[in-house]
């Protein structure tokens, strides 16, 4: 039980030794220390069994008193998991697998060997990086959010402590009164992570100014962006830190309990959640008169069931108590009436994330990060055509060819780059030309986008900007709760108008009536949701008008990705007869003689499946 700083001081310098091992690249100790990856990512590639299987060999081979294994939380090295760090001298080892532990074990455990061929190439030299240090996706970023996940044991709460995990607590607690706390985060600048960028610090006053009996801090975890895992990775890696968060904030605002409001879907993150939980409360970090300063705190998780409206405040909040998810009017807000109608302070994961370090470096270190307006630094998780898929944490204001390019090695295979869309199904698809934008709250929208929670999907030339717009309406359509007319309708009429483009149905007319009904959505809907599904629509027709002309006028799409605008042909120059794509053919289409003449495609019979392009060993099918 940890009742004040000095037994927090014994616990750090318990779990201390092996930290600063895994942070000192000159580390010369004999022991080995091994930190796997175990995230969702790594996790879906069997990272949890190579782990159990390597401590069962360790222990096997007499090894496991030389050799510590660790799991940890995601490196965001994601395209190259799982991911193994072994110190001393943080050798990365990738896309690793159970039939490599032999190699692993004989030569790096036992000989002292690197295995060079698990060490990661750098795809523009072909350079091997034996160091973690050495390779350029972790040198250009900067971790604040994720400063733990990779780092620490998630699970262990000896390790948080060792990182300088919750000492900003007892400080607070028993060294700082709520107001100075809140001009701290005030000062910072921290604006919510959740998408609308709302002044944290301003939140936390309005709900400290807030009369009532009782108060609540409510997380909001409830990621629902298509790629977007930015707030699964920290919970998964670090939930310590947000635990830590809520309990500063509670201790700030005057409120004496904390909800977690997380979807189901996170197995993992739920499972650390509760196993942190369960610590705190087992070490007097939550409960009643926390490390001896009188406060009473605790927290408890509610599951969502992944409906994607609630990740709007109002929504969650009646979610979280057992009610039908549906947003309401506001004012007033969640920090005048909120939960059971108290007084309620709700951030999300990240923006929590960032609070025991901004308390613990001080408002000036975080604000001197970023932009004017745009303070500190942004977890993005990076999806789509993009090389290095993962997640990444850098400052505000670096720009879109940075994060894309630099950072994420750009696009694969030689394809050009056509469109980034950011802030998931609430934000716009960015062309080229805007790709020196500073990723900011203020230049996001200025060009049709938004920040959103850090969702950033990259698409190239084979991508359908209509069909892009089709799909992520489709999602916005099927999230809607149907409460408000402007949404629930308007967003099916917006979708049968694209679907009806798609089909080679649509008239120059639909254009107009898309933007029109654009404006009255986001004019008239009741939350957010309903106020920003218009933007793929809009920010598409913007930029990639000529494509929707294309779909409109030629009946053609250009990128060839709507079926019922293709045809199917043979190039008779590249046909060997082989007579792969006719027996591939459910409606009988396609004709010809094996080793005779080229085949032939029968449009009116064609059902344009390209079950015969996927079949055909030499490409003399095409589709135009």
């Amino acid at each position: 039980m940890i009742k004040n700083l000095k037994d927090l001081q014994e616990i750090r310098n318990k779990y201390l030794p092996d930290l600063e091992a895994r942070m000192d690249p000159e580390n010369k100790s004999p022991r080995c220390q091994v930190l796997i990856c175990t995230g969702t990512g790594c996790a879906s590639s069997a990272s949890m069994v190579l782990k159990n299987d390597l401590e069962r060999r360790l222990a096997d081979a007499n090894l496991d008193g030389r050799v510590k294994v660790v799991k940890t939380g995601c490196f965001g090295f994601c395209k190259q998991g799982p991911i193994m760090v072994v110190h001393p001298g943080a050798v990365l080892y990738c896309n690793v697998s159970g039939d490599d532990l032999t190699d692993l074990i004989d030569e790096h455990f036992v000989r002292g060997r690197v295995v060079e061929r698990l060490l990661f190439e750098d795809p523009d030299s072909g350079e091997k990086k034996r160091s973690i240090l050495d390779v350029h996706f972790f040198n250009v970023q900067m971790r604040v959010a994720l400063r733990h996940c990779g780092l620490i044991n998630p699970e262990e709460i000896g390790e948080y402590i060792a990182a300088g995990g919750y000492f900003t607590l007892e400080d607070c607690l028993c060294r700082r009164t709520p107001e100075q706390i809140i001009k701290e985060i005030k000062d910072s600048g921290l604006r919510g992570r959740g998408g609308a960028g709302f002044p944290a610090g301003l939140k936390w006053e309005a709900a400290r100014a807030a009369e009532g009996p009782e108060k609540y801090v409510v997380c909001n975890a409830d990621e629902g962006d298509p790629g977007a895992f930015m707030d699964r990775s920290i919970l998964e890696g670090d939930p310590h830190s947000v635990l830590e968060a809520m309990t500063i904030a509670g201790y700030a605002v005057g409120a004496g309990e904390g909800i977690i409001y997380v979807r189901a879907e996170y197995p993992i993150a739920v499972d650390r959640l509760e196993r942190a939980i369960r610590q705190s409360r087992e070490e007097g970090l939550l409960g009643k008169n926390i490390l001896g300063s009188g406060f009473d705190f605790d927290i408890d998780i509610r599951l969502g069931a992944g409906a994607f409206v609630c990740g709007e405040e109002t929504a969650l909040l009646r979610s979280a108590m057992g009610l039908r998810g549906e947003p309401r009017p506001r004012p007033p807000f969640p920090a005048q009436c909120g939960l059971w109608d108290r007084p309620t302070l709700l951030n999300n994961v990240e923006t929590f994330a960032n609070v025991p370090v901004i308390l613990s470096r001080g408002a000036g270190w975080f604000a001197s990060i970023g932009t004017e307006n745009s303070k500190g630094t942004k977890v993005f998780s990076l999806a789509g055509k993009i090389v290095n898929t993962g997640l990444i944490e850098v400052p505000m204001g670096t720009t879109l060819r940075q994060v894309i390019f630099d950072i994420g090695g750009g696009v694969p295979g030689g394809r050009k780059f056509k469109a980034v869309q950011t802030g998931g199904p609430s934000g716009g698809c960015i062309p080229e030309k805007y790709l020196d934008t500073p990723i900011d709250y203020e230049s996001l929208r200025a060009i049709g986008s938004i920040m959103g929670s850090g969702g950033l999907i990259v698409m190239d030339e084979d991508d359908c900007m209509v069909d892009i717009a089709k799909f992520y309406l489709q999602f916005s359509q099927d999230e809607s709760c149907g409460k408000c007319t402007p949404c629930r309708v308007g967003t099916k009429r917006m979708l049968e108008i694209l679907e009806r483009i798609t089909r080679g149905n649509g008239e120059m007319e639909d254009l107009f009536e898309l933007e029109d009904l654009s404006r009255e959505i986001m004019d008239a809907s009741l939350c957010g949701l309903g106020q920003t599904a218009p933007n793929p629509v809009l920010s598409t027709i913007r930029y990639f008008r000529d494509e929707y002309e294309a779909h409109i006028i030629n009946k053609k799409c250009p990128a060839g990705v709507c079926r019922d605008l293709l045809e199917y042909a043979v190039d008779e120059a590249k046909c060997v007869s082989c007579g792969l794509c006719a027996r591939a053919c459910v409606s009988d289409a396609i004709t010809g003689k094996k080793r005779g003449r080229p085949y032939f495609i029968d449009r009116q019979k064609c059902l344009k499946c390209g079950a015969c392009l996927a079949k055909c060993p030499k490409g003399a099918i095409y589709a135009h």
